[in-house]
C-alpha cells in the first residue's frame, strides 16, 4: 500500500455511515497491500462468551472485553482457512491480555519490526513462520479519551518508519469514523423506531378516529359508530335520534367527515328557529323585493349546502304546511327561490335529527308520513346517558381539561367520591348537562378539589315522592304513633339508600334533612343502619 493508497483510505472512511462499512473498508484495504498478511479490528464491548472464551484462565475480569469485529487477509501456505471469519481463538481478548488487550490497557501501541529477533508477542510462532509473518502493528483506537478498541496489521515485510507513521493516522481516523457511524447508525435506529411508532401511532389514530370526536367505549357508543361506518360512504339520508343533549350533531358531523362530500360544507338548520313566514326564504333563498326586508338577492341554506350536506336539526319542528314544500326539494333537488320562477338545481345529502317520536307525529297527523319515510332511509338512534354510564368518566376528564383551559383554572382532581355522584344522578340533560355541570363545578372549586352541584334529577323526586306520609283526611295521629312512623320513615330511606346518609343518593337528602339532624335521630331511636 503506497502513500496515495493511504491518503485514499483517509478520505474514504469519512464517507461510510455504517459501523460496518467502516470496519471492513479499513481491513480490506490495509489488507490489500501487497506485503501484509493480515488486518483485523477489535472493539470494546460487554463481555458475553466468558464460559466458553479460550482465554477465560487469563481473564482479570468477565466484563467488557475486545470483540473481533472485522478481518480480511491473504494466506499463502494456509489452504481452506478464511481469514475473514470473526470466530476462533482470538475472537476475544480480555482487556491486558496478550498484545491485544495490553494495547486496549496502556492506550500504547506495540510495533514489532522483526518477529524473528522478538517473538515475545507471537502467541502462534508456528503460524507465524508458516505464513512468513515478519511484523506486527497494533495500535489503539482512542476518540476524545476514550478507549475504542485496537487495529492490528500483520505484514509479511518489515513495516518502514513512514507506514508506522501512516498507520498511526489511520487508526485516528478510524477512531473518529467508527464514532461517527455509531452515531449515524443511533440516529437511523431512532429514525426506524419513529417510523414503527408513527405507523402504530397511525394505526391508534384511525382506530381512535374511528371514533371521530366521540368520548367512550359503551357498547352503545360503539353501536352509534358501527352505524356511521355503514353509512357515511352512501349518499342516503339520516335520521338521528336521540333526546335533548345526546349528541345529535356530533353524528352528523361525523357522517359527514366520512363521506365522499367531506370537502364541501355542511350547512346546519336548525329547524326550531326558524319564523314560519321565513322558512321559504331561509331554506330556499329569495330576490330582492319579494317581500319587505328584502333588500337583495340571497341564498338559501340549499344552495350554501350544494355538493355537501344539509343537516336538519329538530325537523320535528317544521309546520305540517310547510313539510310539503321540503319534501319536493329532497325528492328533486329542485326548488326556486322566493320571488323567482327559475328553478334551480342542487346535489345535496340530508342528515335530520329529532328528539321527537316522528312515528307518533305522522300518526297523529302532525308529520307527513311521506316526508317522515324520505328521511328516514337510515335512522340511527343515540341512547341517553344514563343509559351508558361508563362513559361518564372520560367524558368528564374531557370536559375538566377544557374547562380548565378556557377559565384559567387548575385542573381540578375528578375523585371517585365525585364519580360515584355523577354515576347516581339520572342525566335528564345528557352530555350537554354534564358539560355545564363541568364547567360550574370548575369555576367554583378551590384548589385540586372539584364541587360538584347536581340538581334534584326526575328520578330522585320520584324516589322522594314514594315516602310521603299518606293518611286520611281529619285523622289525629298520637304522639306514639307520629314516633313510629317517623322511625319507619327513617328506617325505610335508609334501606332504600342502602344506609347511606350523605350525598344526593343518602336519606339525609331523601327525608330532606342536614346529616347532623338525621344521625342524631338515628342515635336517639336506637335505629340499626341496615345496609342490605
Amino acid at each position: 500500500m503506497g502513500l496515495e493508497d493511504y491518503r485514499s483510505l483517509l478520505l474514504d472512511m469519512p464517507q461510510e455511515r455504517t459501523l460496518a462499512g467502516v470496519l471492513n473498508l479499513i481491513v480490506q484495504r490495509l489488507a490489500a497491500r501487497s506485503q501484509a498478511a493480515l488486518a483485523r479490528i477489535w472493539l470494546l464491548n460487554p463481555a458475553d462468551i466468558c464460559s466458553v472464551c479460550p482465554l477465560k484462565e487469563e481473564c482479570p475480569g468477565e466484563e467488557a472485553c475486545l470483540h473481533l469485529v472485522a478481518s480480511a487477509g491473504k494466506p499463502q501456505n494456509s489452504p481452506g482457512e478464511d481469514w475473514s471469519r470473526l470466530d476462533g481463538e482470538f475472537s476475544r481478548f480480555p482487556v491486558g491480555v496478550r498484545k491485544v488487550g495490553t494495547i486496549a490497557a496502556t492506550g500504547q501501541p506495540i510495533e514489532v519490526l522483526d518477529i524473528e529477533a522478538d517473538d515475545a508477542w507471537i502467541a502462534r510462532p508456528d503460524w507465524a513462520r508458516q505464513e512468513r509473518i515478519r511484523g506486527f502493528l497494533g495500535q489503539p483506537l482512542v476518540c476524545r479519551g476514550e478507549m475504542l478498541g485496537v487495529l492490528a496489521l500483520f505484514t509479511r515485510a518489515r513495516p518502514a518508519p513512514a507506514e508506522v507513521q501512516w498507520l498511526r493516522m489511520v487508526a485516528d481516523h478510524a477512531a473518529m469514523s467508527i464514532v461517527n457511524a455509531r452515531a449515524f447508525e443511533e440516529i437511523n435506529r431512532l429514525h426506524r423506531q419513529l417510523e414503527l411508532e408513527s405507523d402504530f401511532l397511525r394505526q391508534e389514530i384511525v382506530e381512535i378516529g374511528a371514533m371521530g370526536e366521540f368520548v367512550g367505549q359503551s357498547a352503545a357508543l360503539q353501536n352509534v359508530i358501527r352505524q356511521i361506518d355503514m353509512v357515511a360512504p352512501t349518499d342516503a339520508n339520516v335520521l338521528v335520534l336521540g333526546e335533548s343533549g345526546t349528541g345529535k350533531e356530533l353524528v352528523a358531523r361525523e357522517i359527514h367527515k366520512r363521506s365522499e362530500r367531506r370537502e364541501r360544507p355542511m350547512i346546519k338548520v336548525n329547524c326550531a328557529s326558524i319564523p314560519r313566514d321565513l322558512f321559504e326564504s331561509e331554506f330556499f333563498g329569495h330576490v330582492k323585493g319579494a317581500f319587505t326586508g328584502a333588500l337583495k338577492d340571497r341564498g338559501g341554506r340549499f344552495e350554501a349546502a350544494d355538493g355537501g350536506t344539509l343537516f336538519l336539526d329538530e325537523v320535528g319542528e317544521i309546520p305540517l304546511e310547510l313539510q310539503g314544500k321540503l319534501l319536493r326539494a329532497l325528492q328533486e333537488g329542485q326548488f326556486e327561490r322566493v320571488g323567482e320562477e327559475r328553478t334551480r338545481q342542487v346535489s345535496v345529502r340530508v342528515i335530520a335529527a329529532t328528539n321527537r317520536n316522528l312515528k307518533e307525529e305522522v300518526a297523529a297527523g302532525n308529520f307527513r308520513s311521506d316526508l317522515y319515510y324520505r328521511l328516514n332511509v337510515f335512522p340511527i338512534e343515540v341512547a341517553p346517558l344514563r343509559e351508558r354510564k361508563e362513559d361518564l368518566q372520560p367524558l368528564c376528564s374531557l370536559f375538566l381539561r377544557r374547562a380548565a383551559r378556557r377559565f384559567g383554572r387548575s385542573l381540578p382532581g375528578l375523585t371517585q367520591a365525585d364519580l360515584l355522584q355523577l354515576q347516581n344522578y339520572d342525566w335528564p340533560g345528557n352530555v350537554r348537562e354534564l358539560q355545564n355541570i363541568i364547567e360550574r363545578a370548575v369555576i367554583v372549586s378551590k384548589g385540586n378539589r372539584l364541587r360538584l352541584d347536581l340538581e334534584d334529577s326526575p328520578g330522585e323526586l320520584q324516589q322522594a315522592k314514594t315516602f310521603e306520609v299518606s293518611q286520611e283526611p281529619g285523622k289525629i295521629l298520637s304522639e306514639t304513633e307520629i314516633r313510629h312512623l317517623e322511625r319507619q320513615n327513617i328506617e325505610t330511606a335508609l334501606k332504600q339508600c342502602s344506609g347511606r346518609i350523605y350525598g344526593p343518593q343518602g336519606a339525609a337528602r331523601l327525608l330532606g334533612l342536614p346529616p347532623t339532624t338525621l344521625n342524631a335521630r338515628i342515635k336517639k331511636m336506637g335505629i340499626k343502619k341496615d345496609r342490605n
